[in-house]
C-alpha cells in the first residue's frame, strides 16, 4: 500500500540532489508532487522522471527567498492540486566560508534562502494545513547546524531552521500539523561537482570521518523523510533527525589514535 495516496507534496529545492530525491520517492508512494526549484529546468527534468514511472508532478519555478514568487507558489498549488498536505524544506545555498572571508551580500544571500526561504514557504502554505486540521513539514537542516563544519553563513542558517522547527512544532501542533527537521551530513549530491572535478578523491577521504565508511546518499535523507511525514510518525514533531552516518557520534579514527597516545597504566 502506498503511504503517501492523494496527499499533495511540495518539495523546494527539488530540481536536484536530495529534493529530487524525495520528489521521486514521494511520487512512488502516491502523492502528487509539486517541484519547486529556481531552476525551471532542473525541476522539469524531475517531473519528467517522475511523470515517466507514473507519478503526478506539477512544476513551479520559484525564487523561495522572495515573498512574492512563494505566495503565488502557495496560491497555484491549492488551485491547481485543491490542498497541501507535505511541505519538504529542502532548498539551500552555501556561499563563501569564515565570517572574515564572507561579504554581507554573501551572508544575506546565503540566509535569505536557508532560512528566509523556510520561513516563507511555512508562512504560506500554514494556513490551508490549518484549516484542514492536518499537514506534515519537513525542514532540511544540517550537521553545519549543530557542530561546526565551516561555511559559517549557511551553517547559522541551518541552525536557525533547527530552531524555528521547534518554534513551528509547538506553536501549531494544536491544528494537528507537525513540523520535524532532519540534519544530513555529506550526501554525494550535484553540489559537490567541482569539488570532485578539482579532487577526485575528495569524498572518498571523507568517509574516512564516517563509523558506517560511506557519505550519504539523497536516498539516505528521501527515506527518512518519508517516515517523518508517514502515519508511522504520528506522535512525532519539534524532532530533529539527525542522518549522518554516525559523524556525530564520534569518529572511530579518532579515538584509536587517542588510545594509542594515552599513557599505559602500570
Amino acid at each position: 500500500m502506498m503511504r503517501l495516496n492523494n496527499q499533495v507534496a511540495i518539495v523546494t529545492g527539488g530540481g536536484a540532489g536530495i529534493g529530487r530525491a524525495i520528489a521521486e520517492l514521494f511520487a512512488q508512494e502516491g502523492a502528487h508532487v509539486v517541484v519547486v526549484d529556481w531552476n525551471g529546468k532542473d525541476a522539469r527534468d524531475t517531473a519528467r522522471r517522475i511523470t515517466s514511472i507514473g507519478g503526478k508532478a506539477l512544476v513551479i519555478e520559484t525564487d523561495v527567498s522572495r515573498k512574492e514568487a512563494v505566495d503565488s507558489m502557495a496560491t497555484q498549488t491549492l488551485r491547481v492540486c485543491g490542498h497541501a498536505d507535505i511541505l519538504i524544506n529542502s532548498a539551500a545555498v552555501a556561499e563563501g566560508d569564515g565570517v572574515l572571508e564572507i561579504g554581507e551580500e554573501t551572508w544575506d544571500s546565503d540566509l535569505s534562502v536557508v532560512l528566509k526561504g523556510v520561513f516563507l514557504c511555512s508562512k504560506a502554505v500554514m494556513p490551508a494545513m490549518m484549516e484542514q486540521r492536518r499537514g506534515n513539514i519537513v525542514n532540511i537542516a544540517s550537521v553545519n547546524g549543530l557542530a561546526a563544519f565551516g561555511h559559517a553563513a549557511y551553517s547559522a542558517g541551518k541552525a536557525g531552521v533547527v530552531n524555528l522547527t521547534k518554534n513551528m512544532a509547538v506553536k501549531y501542533g494544536q491544528f494537528n500539523v507537525r513540523v520535524n527537521a532532519i540534519c544530513p551530513a555529506t550526501i554525494r549530491t550535484p553540489a559537490w561537482q567541482s569539488r570532485v572535478e578539482a579532487d577526485p578523491q575528495v569524498l572518498q577521504r571523507l568517509a574516512k570521518w564516517y563509523p558506517l565508511g560511506r557519505i550519504g546518499e539523497p536516498e539516505d535523507v528521501a527515506k527518512a523523510a518519508l517516515f517523518l511525514v508517514s502515519d508511522d510518525a504520528a506522535w512525532i514533531t519539534g524532532e530533529t533527525l539527525i542522518v549522518d552516518g554516525g559523524l556525530l557520534a564520534g569518529s572511530y579514527r579518532m579515538a584509536q589514535e587517542l588510545a594509542a597516545q594515552s599513557p599505559k597504566r602500570a
